[in-house]
């Protein structure tokens, strides 16, 4: 059967999921130094994603199951060589309401419903807009991720259980209940953890820090006994693949959800892959293809029981730091855990919480870039609000809802400083005529200026134009050149309409000159020259509807002096 029947709607469909899937040159690259940088980020991951599965309230387990399955699928049927997939904090964040009013299997239901969507923002070609989010919105939700990160392990940390609760009251909560019967252990640990952890990172940034402090701690803990709580039992082994089924009469309330995992999941896993692009020489990642991986990876990693996935840009970086070239290096970093899980899950049970907690809070601390951050406080108001604004929704509600309120104020900005860059100036028309100052004098003599529009005229600064415009008096002709107009939009038109009335209705013969060929569509459909007193009232030139004007104000007993 060939493609001869398919409309070219189908083979264009059929042509761009062709161009989604794996090749063979994808792995044409793998090199032996790709094993040991898959080992190195395997050491890293195995701590976070211990930590971020607690996190989200669907155990440890959880975590290493989704950090192997989404490392394997993601690295094969992703857009970028050296992306390295599985738990993230930003995730675990969106995830731990989600787990407290649907449960587990609501959350899995959340990640398959995801992963649809993901794949069908990859067939829509989405990817290529994560360009357009700005720089503030960003830093501005990985700053209020780090405080939410940082805030849950606060339990952890201070050695008490935890309650249900939103992330600040539970930490709040955790906080009193310590208060009242304060031990010393868990939090002592946990401060020494982390110092070490960042230590570590700053003296010898490629020594896997986590995993040495915590099984370090471990050990101590083993055989010193500090009293500190374990993970508790880890089952050896991947779960048997079922279907959730629990929250599937529920679906209606897990749509918005899912649509907040699949944003963050697309918006966390492009910027990661952009990271990766600038750290790697020639590197380009294909951010359609991308979402596909991520997508694919969030339809198989619920089946075994693992939470929604994302690219992780800590492991990917230091897959990069490592020396990785290829996907073979994410897809070992997935077989080592999957070793651990199989052979060792008997000692991962023995890690204690405050390790886990450790790690998480250095983690968090690590994600905030004080220079970054402290550069776009002091660029300009627009951008420190911005950032502002995004990390405080981000505490406060949710990662989506920052995220478009950001871009919404971002957007309000940018929409504001292009209005300010339209201008409306009364300008010489010697230029224009090709005449000297004596004409020039017999042209305002006669009554007739022109005004030239600069920059956009769209629905921000159309009636500022408005409002300079009819204001004019003692006119009988005003030329309006248009030729440096850049934006023309229904309001801007519909604006310009308004304009030509108001002066038409008093007296004053408007004339437009100077009209691009894309703006005129617009004026026409708007009914704009409709408003002109003569259809012949729109010029191509300025110098032509000077020459009008002329006759114009000859013809209405305003004559050139002698």
């Amino acid at each position: 059967m060939t493609n001869s029947r398919l409309t070219p709607g189908g083979t264009a469909l059929l042509d761009r999921t062709r161009a989604l899937l794996p090749t063979r040159a994808d792995w044409s690259c793998a090199r032996g130094r790709d094993l040991t940088a898959g080992l190195m980020v395997a050491l890293v991951a195995l701590p976070l994603a211990l930590g971020f599965g607690i996190s989200s309230g669907l155990g440890a387990r959880a975590g290493l199951v989704t950090a192997v399955i989404a490392g394997v699928v993601a690295a094969t049927f992703g857009g970028s060589r050296v992306q390295v997939s599985g738990p993230t904090g930003a995730m675990t964040v969106v995830l731990v309401p989600i787990a407290a009013r649907f449960g587990a299997d609501g959350v899995l239901v959340v990640g398959l419903l995801a992963g649809l969507f993901l794949i069908g923002l990859a067939l829509a070609r989405v990817g290529r807009f994560i360009h357009y989010v700005p720089v503030p919105v960003v830093e501005g939700f990985t700053l209020g991720i780090a405080a939410i990160i940082l805030l849950q392990q606060v339990p952890a940390a201070l050695g008490v259980e935890a309650d249900a609760g939103t992330t600040l009251g539970v930490a709040l909560d955790a906080l009193a209940s310590w208060l009242q019967h304060p031990t010393t252990a868990p939090v002592a640990a946990t401060l020494v953890a982390v110092a070490a952890i960042l230590l570590v990172a700053r003296v010898r940034p490629g020594l896997p820090g986590p995993l040495v402090v915590v099984v370090l701690l471990t050990v101590a803990n083993r055989a010193l006994d500090l009293g500190l709580a374990p993970i508790g039992k880890i089952p050896a082994g991947l779960p048997v693949p079922h279907f959730p089924s629990a929250a599937w009469d529920q679906l209606n309330s897990l749509v918005l959800p899912a649509i907040a995992v699949a944003t963050l999941a697309a918006l966390e896993s492009l910027l990661s892959a952009t990271v990766a692009d600038a750290m790697s020489v020639g590197d380009r990642h294909d951010p359609d293809r991308e979402l596909v991986g991520q997508g694919l990876a969030n339809l198989v990693v619920p089946l075994f029981g693992g939470i929604p996935a994302t690219a992780a840009i800590a492991r990917t970086a230091v897959n990069v730091r490592a020396g990785a070239g290829s996907r073979l290096a994410a897809v070992t970093h997935a077989l080592v855990l999957l070793v651990i899980v199989l052979v060792a899950a008997p000692l991962v049970s023995e890690i204690p919480l405050a390790a886990l907690a450790a790690v998480l809070i250095a983690t968090a601390i690590q994600m905030v870039r004080v220079s970054s951050v402290s550069a776009l406080l002091r660029s300009t108001r627009g951008d420190a609000a911005v950032l502002i604004l995004t990390a405080v929704a981000t505490i406060a509600f949710d990662l989506v809802t920052a995220i478009l309120a950001g871009l919404v104020l971002a957007g309000f900005i940018a929409i504001r400083q292009t209005a300010q860059a339209a201008r409306l100036t009364e300008v010489p028309l010697e230029d224009g005529a090709g005449s000297d100052h004596h004409e020039e004098r017999q042209l305002l003599d006669q009554h007739i200026v022109a005004y030239r529009i600069d920059g956009p005229m769209f629905f921000a600064a159309a009636h500022d134009f408005l409002l300079q415009l009819v204001e004019v008096g003692d006119v009988r002709v005003v030329v309006l050149r248009l030729s440096r107009v850049t934006t023309l939009d229904a309001t801007g038109a519909t604006v310009l309409a308004d304009v030509i009335d108001r002066l038409e209705a008093r007296g004053i013969t408007v004339l437009l000159s100077g009209v691009k060929p894309e703006h005129d569509n617009v004026l026409h459909r708007l009914g704009t020259y409709d408003r002109l007193a003569d259809g012949r009232h729109a010029f191509a030139t300025t110098p032509e509807a000077i020459e009008h004007a002329r006759l114009h104000a000859a013809r209405t007993g305003c004559p050139a002096p002698t």
